[in-house]
């Protein structure tokens, strides 16, 4: 088999192998997310988290055989919600790739400038990008049902009906997956070709972050229905008609062939929206190619601002104004630090269900909830810790010269602007809409300390962040690597949420009593000042750096030197 993969790939263009092998070592941003530059192994990690949720899916399936439903009723509660959960979780996978490859399919400058003068196609260039993603998207539902598409066909179709169900379910989750991509595809394309690139570039910015968001709610927050009274209950005809978790529910029952008569209309949509999204996908992306290549080398990537809106002037001096300016301009329009940022949004709002609908602690009843407290912890700290990991990206190698040869203030005043920038663009806006809810649903007294708690925390957070920060944010060069998104993803889920949960316990507490409030406002600000001092002590004993280096390694041959030993005399 290997052998014949090799003969039909030794049959296709030159160019098109050429330009697919570069193309997929492309589909990840280097700088962002990979590990030492190494996009192979950051591939073969993130198949490996696949890999694992695959085991445990099948380990729910084989546990289910323990105790075998004994109706079909009882069967067909057991089969519905695991389709739909599998569905789901393909779909959500599908749309993390969409995410992060968000418009790497389409031409950008460096296709454009490299590419366009050389005798290669446009139609050949499209080709290779879409076969490279084609090949993680299959990648992805290859390690994503490894295990899980073998044990969830034979449990649901049994020894006699194994062969048609596995059929069914392998091509029901290559062609969600299809559908999803396609569709994103599909609105990019049109957006691309019908918009300005300017304002498509400022669109697609805001359509990257609600993507993600819808994505991540709809895996969340969308109800499972398993039983047909459910199906056909009228006031849930909105959902089974606007998601197409349902839509390929039905398509696979139909393939199984046990799909009820009144499904059949969502079997149908699910037919249809993938023709038209992978025609329109198709479509879309060739007339991208064909018409806007020239508009991507005469039109920056970086879209300055609109003329009508301005930030205020002052931030207390110059520096700081300009600092805090060149941090949000940087965030918002540079496509590789959105993501970067996303990344960390993403986490809190994958943890954002752990929180709702909780039962309280015993004895807490009476007390304010505990997500009311844990969730603004939670969005807090990652969007800080966020941010000040992004802030480790340069936006331009070439243009760091700039800032080197403007530095004409004390190292401290830089520390103070980038305090300031984390606390204006991270802390800022959930502070705010935390103490509006607070304000909104809460007495009074208790509203404003919790206020004047959490903005304490966020003085903590961020001066903690701050420590060994001696940079202008986005102007140092970078190691590739050093973000290392799969240690943070499994550090925030083992040890951010265990902390986030007790802090927000020992506050809980602390609102239930003036005396306790107090002494843990106190507590904060004391710890609050003394990172500030910190901070402003090593800010003036360091000096502004510009290049990251590699720690200095000492390779070793482990040769050991022996001394001789002295000849002894038999005498």
């Amino acid at each position: 088999m290997p052998k014949l993969i090799a003969n039909l790939l030794a049959r296709l263009p030159l160019q098109f192998r050429v330009l697919y092998q570069q193309f997929l070592l492309r589909v990840v941003d280097l700088e962002s997310l990979s590990i030492e530059a190494d996009v192979p192994r950051f591939l073969g990690q993130f198949a490996g988290v696949l890999i694992m949720f695959s085991l445990i899916q099948a380990l729910a399936a084989f546990m289910s055989t323990w105790a075998p439903p004994a109706t079909p009723e009882a069967f067909q509660m057991l089969a519905w919600p695991a389709e739909q959960r599998l569905i789901s979780t393909m779909l959500l996978v599908a749309g993390i790739i969409a995410v992060v490859g968000w418009e790497s399919t389409f031409p950008d400058r460096r296709d454009a400038m490299v590419l366009a003068p050389l005798p290669v196609r446009s139609r050949t260039i499209l080709l290779a990008k879409v076969a490279a993603w084609g090949t993680i998207l299959a990648i992805a539902v290859l390690c994503l049902n490894v295990t899980s598409g073998l044990a969830w066909p034979l449990v649901l179709g049994g020894v006699a009906g194994f062969p048609r169900f596995l059929l069914a379910y392998w091509f029901t989750m290559f062609a969600g997956s299809a559908f999803l991509l396609s569709s994103v595809l599909l609105v990019q394309g049109m957006m691309s070709l019908l918009l300005p690139r300017r304002i498509f570039l400022r669109l697609s910015t805001l359509l990257q972050i609600l993507a993600f968001g819808v994505f991540l709610a709809a895996y969340f927050f969308e109800p499972y229905l398993i039983v047909p009274a459910q199906m056909a209950a009228p006031e849930n005809q909105w959902i089974l008609a606007s998601s197409p978790t349902f839509w390929f529910f039905a398509l696979l029952n139909q393939l199984n062939g046990s799909m009820p008569t009144e499904l059949a209309w969502l079997a149908r949509r699910a037919w249809l929206g993938l023709a038209v999204g992978a025609a329109g996908a198709l479509s879309a992306l060739l007339l991208s190619y064909l018409r806007t290549m020239r508009k991507t080398i005469e039109e920056p990537d970086l879209v300055s601002s609109s003329r009508w809106l301005h930030w205020p002037r002052a931030f207390g001096g110059g520096l700081r104004t300009a600092i805090v300016l060149f941090s949000f301009r940087s965030l918002v329009r540079s496509r590789q630090h959105r993501l970067a940022f996303v990344f960390y949004l993403a986490l809190a709002l994958a943890a954002l269900p752990l929180f709702l609908n909780q039962p309280p602690l015993p004895g807490t009843e009476k007390m304010i909830p505990l997500e009311f407290i844990a969730i603004p912890y939670l969005f807090m700290t990652l969007t800080i810790v966020g941010l000040r990991r992004v802030f480790a990206l340069p936006v331009s190698l070439r243009a760091n010269w700039v800032l080197q040869t403007t530095q004409r203030f004390p190292m401290r005043r830089y520390v103070g602007a980038a305090r300031l920038a984390l606390l204006l663009i991270a802390a800022l806006p959930l502070w705010l809409i935390s103490a509006l809810f607070a304000f909104l649903y809460r007495p009074a007294g208790e509203a404003a300390t919790h206020a004047t708690i959490l903005a304490l925390v966020a003085f903590v957070l961020v001066d903690a962040s701050l420590i060994g920060f001696n940079r202008v944010p986005f102007a140092c060069s970078y190691l590739p690597g050093k973000a290392n998104f799969q240690l943070v993803f499994w550090v925030a889920f083992l040890m951010l949420l265990p902390t986030v949960v007790g802090a927000a316990v020992v506050e809980q507490r602390a609102l239930a009593s003036p005396a306790k409030s107090s002494l843990l406002i106190a507590g904060l600000l004391l710890l609050a000042i003394g990172l500030w001092a910190l901070n402003r002590h090593r800010a003036g004993m360091a000096s502004l750096s510009f290049e990251d280096e590699p720690p200095e390694v000492i390779t070793t041959l482990h040769l050991r030197f022996t001394p001789p030993v002295a000849a002894t005399s038999n005498r």
